[in-house]
């Protein structure tokens, strides 16, 4: 599985953002998940969407504020932030893997695969 994302740019703060991962395996077959990492800080998990059920999960920190959601046809999964806050600044991930259960898919390491960062940028 090849991950390419994009999407990220400088926003300022209450603003709104559209991640894309495009996925080069349909996007139905596995779980994709969205991660970032500050400077100086841990990668960190956001939201993941669990491919054979479409179920979503999110951190508390983006819980009613981002959306992740697929388009199988495309292959993409998008990550829609809304009312962003500076907080929000970091580089973002998308990661895919296979077989993730409730209590593996907001752990990093159970993703196998790794798109590069997109820089997210929110300004006061």
């Amino acid at each position: 599985v090849q991950l390419q994302a994009s999407g990220g740019g400088l926003v300022q703060a209450g603003g709104s953002l559209r991640l894309s991962c495009a996925a080069s395996g349909r996007t139905r077959s596995f779980s994709v998940g969205w991660f970032r990492q500050a400077p100086g800080k841990e990668r960190v998990f956001v939201a993941a969407r669990r491919g054979p059920t479409g179920s979503t999960y999110y951190s508390e920190y983006v819980k009613g504020r981002f959306t992740i959601t697929s388009d199988n046809a495309k292959n993409t999964v998008y990550l829609q932030m809304n009312n962003l806050k500076p907080e929000d600044t970091a580089v973002y991930y998308c990661a895919a893997g296979f077989n993730l259960i409730l209590s593996t898919i907001r752990d990093s390491a159970s993703y196998g695969y790794w798109g590069q960062g997109t820089q997210v940028t929110v300004s006061s």
